[in-house]
């Protein structure tokens, strides 16, 4: 059934004589308190909030005076009561609310400044269950909802980050807060909880083990605001979702312009490629230009390595993300600044190499203090019409696959690197995918073709553009390796790929036609090896 609405009108200006204070986080408290006290403003608190205030010197009264109830089961009930609530709910322009409260002797709240118990914080950190559960706020949530509700004549703060916002509006209005203000604190509050509770039943639906729950509540907190999303004009904001996962929502930028939708979209996907490549074992650099690899390569050290990835497609790398698996360093720095560069990201950077890239002074430089690790669980979403398509993270990795070798010639040592190499690089390109290999480096990349054998042209294509710009007689692809992020449905696919001289091949297999795919490799001597895993992506 619904509710009949209240026909009282809303009150422009509302005084704040009396605030009730219960937060788990206390940052900046006393001082807005403080202002709060100046203004007039008697402050109620709860438990530790009520100590800190009263350590700071001030007046503050325990909420067990407006409940006329101690606290009880260790804090766990202790604003759910008819004093708290109803001093929160009743609208004071109602005749027959205010009889209520003045019969029962409540006392209204006008401020409501509540932050709730750090769930998010806790579960993070590894915590038992029972300590997590322990975390999950219940007070507070009610509360915010309740003050939220009546914004009509409360003012609710969630965020510390809002104190100065509030206090301001109070000390520009003689005490008083404008509707304005608390219709978009009960907006911000309404949000809060809704975070809150997305984080509890995401946590739920985790360690109950349900992949899709009947449910899923999805929350992100607004890191920046963009000028665009990927054109001018589309709106967009960027959003952390609290994942500690490092990457580009977590990276501290040092230097550079505001990163802009389209930088942040193929930034991720530079990071996540080179996530892929162990820094203990190899220095990897990939280059990203519109969210696909122009150029991959692992090496020595990762001027080696940024130079063969360079050298795969010099063309397109103009204007790219570089993301760099170790530390970066002057020399490196040096060579990337010679190519325009929309944006460097890597795990730490040597105060000589942040001086250099500080030179170019556009280019944004991200530090993340840390590798996405390419075997860890996840979730995708992706937004459709009226709906979301969610999926667990392609979380594969080539090192853990049981290769079989299908043809009557097996892969030589080299080259079953290569492939390796090749089919880590492939799980990152847009399908259909094709990606020729040689010596730890990219040396055509086709991406996102209606069909394999386009994708395979294309790739060859670019690198015979490559072997052009750098004065080579031939393209890198002869004597290379080949990636296919898919089965072959035919034998053209792999036929392109040995008129561009690949000598090998990986590719996950179950085609319908995988013998005369087979077939085709070995009347070509070409040795081949099957994955069992694919990576489309779409």
């Amino acid at each position: 059934m619904s509710v009949q609405a209240n026909a009282t009108p809303l009150p422009d200006r509302v005084r704040i004589r009396r605030a009730l204070l219960s937060v788990s986080d206390k940052t900046g408290l006393v001082e807005f308190s403080k202002g709060l006290a100046a203004l007039g403003v008697e402050l109620v608190s709860t438990g530790g909030t009520s100590k800190t205030l009263a350590e700071a010197g001030l007046a503050v009264r325990d909420v067990s005076e407006l409940t006329g109830f101690p606290e009880i089961m260790d804090g766990r009930v202790k604003t759910l009561h008819p004093g708290v609530h109803g001093g929160l709910l009743g609208i004071r322009g109602d005749a027959a609310h205010r009889q209520a409260m003045d019969e029962h002797g409540i006392a209204g709240i006008d401020l409501l400044v509540v932050n709730l118990y750090p769930f998010e914080e806790t579960r993070a950190s590894g915590a038992s269950r029972e300590t997590i559960v322990e975390n999950i706020d219940i007070g507070g949530p009610a509360m915010i909802r309740a003050g939220a509700k009546n914004h009509g004549y409360v003012a609710v703060v969630v965020d510390p980050a809002d104190y100065g916002e509030v206090l301001a509006g109070l000390e520009a209005n003689g005490g008083e807060t404008d509707i304005a203000l608390r219709r978009t604190l009960a907006g911000r509050a309404f949000a809060r909880t809704a975070a809150y509770d997305a984080a509890v039943s995401g946590w739920f639906a985790e360690s109950l083990g349900e992949t899709t729950p009947k449910r899923i509540a999805i929350a992100g907190e607004l890191a920046e605001a963009l000028r665009y999303g990927e054109n001018p004009h589309q709106s967009a904001g960027f959003y952390r979702t609290g994942e500690s996962r490092s990457g580009v929502a977590t990276a501290r930028q040092l230097q550079g312009k505001a990163l802009s939708y389209n930088n942040i979209n193929d930034t991720d996907a530079a990071f996540e490629l080179v996530g892929e490549f162990d820094p203990a074992r190899t220095a990897a650099v990939a280059i990203i230009k519109h969210a696909n690899p122009c150029g991959v390569a692992e090496g020595g050290d990762l001027v080696a390595a940024y130079k063969a990835a360079l050298a795969c497609d010099p063309v397109s790398a103009f204007g790219g993300i570089v993301a760099l698996n170790r530390r970066l360093d002057a020399r490196t720095a040096e060579a990337i600044v010679k190519v325009f560069t929309e944006v460097i990201i890597a795990p730490e950077a040597d105060d000589e190499a942040i001086a250099i890239v500080a030179a170019k002074k556009n280019l944004r430089l991200l530090i993340t203090g840390g590798l996405p690790d390419p075997r860890a669980a996840g979730r995708f979403v992706k937004s459709v019409a009226g709906g979301l398509l969610v999926q667990s993270r392609d979380n594969g990795v080539v090192d853990d696959l049981d290769l079989k070798v299908v043809t009557k010639r097996a892969p030589s040592a080299a080259e079953l690197s290569d492939l390796r190499f090749a089919f880590r690089v492939a799980k990152h390109v847009k399908s259909n995918t094709i990606v020729y290999a040689k010596g730890g480096a990219t040396v055509g990349i086709g991406a996102g073709q209606m069909s394999r054998v386009d994708s395979a042209r294309i790739a060859a294509r670019k690198a015979e553009d490559a072997a052009k710009a750098a004065g080579a007689d031939k393209p890198a692809t002869i004597g290379s390796v080949v990636a296919s992020d898919a089965f072959f449905p035919f034998a053209d696919g792999l036929l392109s790929a040995v008129e561009a001289g690949a000598t090998a091949v990986i590719q996950p297999g179950g085609s319908m036609r995988d013998d005369e795919v087979i077939a085709a490799a070995d009347e070509h001597g070409l040795a081949m090896v099957l994955t069992g895993m694919r990576h489309f992506r779409h």
